[in-house]
């Protein structure tokens, strides 16, 4: 079994100051660490996953192709830096409108690329900056580690356990 890390796109990767909702590629602000981090966390050998809720899209301040741009933007500026993001698994859902399964702090996302990538729930991670994050990855047995928004992820590595 693999093992890997889940991260939360907006504050955690993406600085989010200024912006509730990223939708838009010139609103993408990396975090400082995360390049560092994630390069890291891929030489411990964890598969790269990201877990986000993105409910603009239910109360129609942007659409899937809005998310999906954003993210072939990040997966391509990652891999100039020799990154491989496994996977963005988005929520397009929001509780003020409807009911899922798939909006955190629900793990069906988390859930999905465990069977998919084979992943070892005990020897990976959940990274968040909201408390639902970390709660959708301990429901299924993740370490969780809470971060603050746009905190430096090199902050945290002495957390992860390889």
């Amino acid at each position: 079994m693999q093992k890997a890390i889940f991260l939360d796109r907006d504050g955690v990767l993406l600085n989010e100051a200024g912006h509730y909702y990223i939708y838009k590629t010139d609103d993408i602000r990396i975090n400082n660490g995360v390049v560092d981090a994630l390069k890291r966390f891929t030489d411990m050998g964890f598969l790269l996953i990201i877990i986000t809720n993105q409910g603009g899209i239910a109360k129609q301040i942007y659409t899937k192709e809005h998310v999906e741009k954003i993210h072939s933007e990040l997966k391509k500026q990652f891999e100039i830096e020799g990154i491989d993001i496994k996977e963005f698994y988005y929520c397009p859902h929001h509780s003020d409108i409807e009911k899922c399964l798939c909006r955190k702090p629900e793990p069906l996302l988390i859930e999905k690329a465990l069977a998919r990538f084979n992943i070892d729930p005990d020897k990976s991670y959940m990274i968040g900056d909201n408390e639902r994050d970390i709660e959708a990855g301990k429901q299924v047995g993740l370490s969780g580690i809470k971060i603050k928004p746009n905190q430096n992820l090199l902050d945290i590595l002495s957390q992860i356990s390889y």
